[in-house]
């Protein structure tokens, strides 16, 4: 049988062609599949239905319910965003994923912290979403490289970019870059973790390809 897209055996490290992006949360059944999904529906947007010009989207959980399908409020968030739920399994986070990742964006400051004591020199690529969007809002885009010539290259410059401003733009409040679970919550939290992401995940969208959401 063969494994959904992203859920086989991991290389080793990212080739030079691709640039893989890691979304961790606990479960891996609430919120990483919400970011995972609703990412890759906004590139398929924006690039097109094609292989999203090398960018690969992945997902997995500190506690991660390995082989699990995704709970049935983030497939309904899903959907009211027009983005697929279909085929998505549960893993646990290990060695290898992070490995691989070019950047990591977690739901929580804990699960940032948990990555990064992994090892693997992940500091420098890893951030919690709401960070990440926070940092990337303060990069001039015409400082990167442009998408037409190819987004992996623009979206590894995104990730040095945002890593050189870590110590200057700090977060407002202790709360700011918090995705909170709503594992277990009616669909009316979900759906607000769900506008949360989706907000969060716009200028980090546009900045790594370089075309803006259609309004």
């Amino acid at each position: 049988m063969t494994a959904p897209e992203g859920r086989g055996k991991a290389e080793s490290v990212s080739t030079n062609s691709t640039f893989r992006i890691l979304h961790v949360s606990t479960g891996n059944v609430c919120r990483s599949p919400i970011t995972e999904r609703l990412t890759r529906h906004a590139l398929s947007v924006r690039l097109g239905d094609r292989l999203t010009g090398g960018l690969i989207v992945e997902s997995a959980g500190t506690w991660g319910h390995e082989g699990a399908p995704m709970e049935a409020n983030a497939e309904v968030v899903l959907a009211d965003f027009g983005a697929d739920a279909t085929g998505f399994v549960g893993r646990e986070l290990l060695d290898e994923h992070v490995i691989r990742a070019d950047l990591v964006l977690t739901a929580t400051r804990d699960h940032r912290a948990q990555v990064i004591s992994m090892g693997h020199s992940a500091g420098l690529r890893t951030f919690t979403l709401k960070e990440f969007t926070r940092l990337v809002r303060a990069i001039d885009p015409t400082t990167l490289p442009d998408p037409h010539e190819g987004v992996v290259e623009r979206a590894r410059a995104l990730v040095r970019a945002a890593a050189a401003l870590r110590g200057w733009l700090l977060a407002p409040s202790p709360d700011a870059d918090e995705v909170y679970d709503p594992y277990g919550a009616p669909i009316t939290f979900f759906r607000s973790i769900g506008d949360e992401i989706q907000q969060a995940l716009d200028p980090v969208v546009t900045a790594l390809t370089g075309v803006p959401a259609r309004r």
